[in-house]
C-alpha cells in the first residue's frame, strides 16, 4: 500500500538530509530535519521516519517520540480544506466544543483521526483565533466565520465542497 511513495519518501528526505550532515552530533538535527520533511511531504510517513531513525542513529522509538510530542508534526496528510476550531473562553462559552464535535460528525471523522475519510477536510482546535466578538468561531483555510451555528456549519461544508462557490 505505502511502498511505492515509501520510495519517494526516502529519496526525498535523503535530499534534505545532505544539508544537515555538518550538525555535531548529527542527532541534534532531529527537529529541523523533521520540520523540513513535513514542509516538502506535507507529514511524517513512517518511511520517512524510519529513514530518519537510520540516518541519524537513533531508535525508531525516539524519532517517533519527538515527532509525536510536538503539535507541530503531522503523521498523516491533511485535507484539502483545513477548518480550526476556536476553543478559546468566549468560544468555549457560546458552545465551540459542541460544534467541534457536530463538524467532525458532519464530515465522518472519529477523534483522535482528524482528517475525513474523503482527504477534503482537516479539523483541529486552536486555543483561540482572535475575533472574540464574534463567538463562537471557525476559520476555513484562511476565510473566518463568526457567529457559527449547525446552519451555518453545513452551508460552509456546501462551499467548501464547491470548491469555494457560492450557491
Amino acid at each position: 500500500m505505502d511502498f511505492i511513495k515509501s520510495v519517494s519518501d526516502k529519496e526525498i528526505v535523503d535530499r534534505i538530509y545532505s544539508h544537515y550532515t555538518h550538525y555535531d552530533p548529527v542527532q541534534s538535527a532531529l527537529i529541523p530535519l523533521l520540520q523540513e520533511i513535513q514542509a516538502k511531504l506535507g507529514y511524517l510517513s513512517t518511511a520517512a521516519l524510519n529513514r530518519v531513525s537510520e540516518l541519524l542513529h537513533l531508535p525508531p522509538s525516539q524519532v517517533y517520540g519527538v515527532a509525536t510530542f510536538y503539535h507541530q508534526f503531522r503523521l498523516s496528510p491533511k485535507g484539502e480544506h483545513m477548518i480550526t476550531v476556536c476553543r478559546g473562553t468566549a468560544c468555549h462559552v457560546h458552545g465551540s466544543l459542541e460544534l467541534y464535535n457536530f463538524l467532525n460528525q458532519q464530515l465522518g471523522i472519529t477523534p483522535p483521526q482528524d482528517t475525513s475519510p474523503d482527504g477534503l477536510f482537516t479539523v483541529q482546535q486552536v486555543r483561540c483565533l482572535g475575533a472574540c466578538a464574534l463567538a463562537p468561531v471557525i476559520k476555513v483555510d484562511e476565510t473566518v466565520y463568526g457567529k457559527v451555528d449547525h446552519v451555518k456549519i453545513r452551508g460552509i461544508l456546501r462551499t467548501a465542497r464547491k470548491g469555494g462557490k457560492q450557491e
